[in-house]
């Protein structure tokens, strides 16, 4: 959040209960009363390159792979695993916020987040929410919109 404040960019934290252990992003936005389409979650891969790259797609969705693939460049892209995620990002698994990571990582915003205006990430810790303009968060993570996202989960 300081960088957000650092870059003047407006923003709204939200708070919610993790006593449950529900903190998927389905959960997320049943507590904090809003509809999963606005809530999106922050993926972590890795390319054949070795690069790291940061992906805020809808939480009711999957990362396709190869469409992520394609719009950083690489030949193939894989998911790190869960135990890399604090090594990597500096957050821990379900509180991982596309904002402040250790690095500054290539970040892809799901396209589908233009039509929306405003949505919701972690906000770098389990329990905290952040909402903020998509261009407020392109500006905060250097990122771009990029169709990445798949059918939704299940």
């Amino acid at each position: 959040m300081r960088i957000l404040e650092k870059e003047k960019i407006e923003y709204a934290m939200l708070t919610y209960q993790t006593d449950d252990g529900k903190i998927d992003g389905i959960s997320v936005a049943q507590k904090i009363g809003r509809e999963a389409g606005v809530v999106y979650k922050t993926l972590v891969s890795q390319g054949t390159s070795r690069a790291y790259y940061v992906f805020v797609i809808p939480v009711e969705a999957e990362l396709d792979l190869k469409k992520a693939a394609k719009a950083v460049g690489e030949k193939k892209i894989e998911m790190i695993p869960v135990k890399d995620i604090t090594a990597v990002t500096g957050y821990v698994r379900g509180g991982c916020s596309p904002v402040g990571m250790k690095k500054l990582f290539a970040t892809m915003v799901d396209s589908s987040a233009e039509q929306i205006g405003r949505i919701i990430v972690s906000g770098g810790q389990i329990g905290m929410q952040i909402e903020l303009d998509v261009a407020g968060l392109l500006q905060a993570t250097k990122g771009r919109l990029a169709d990445v996202s798949g059918a939704p989960s299940e």
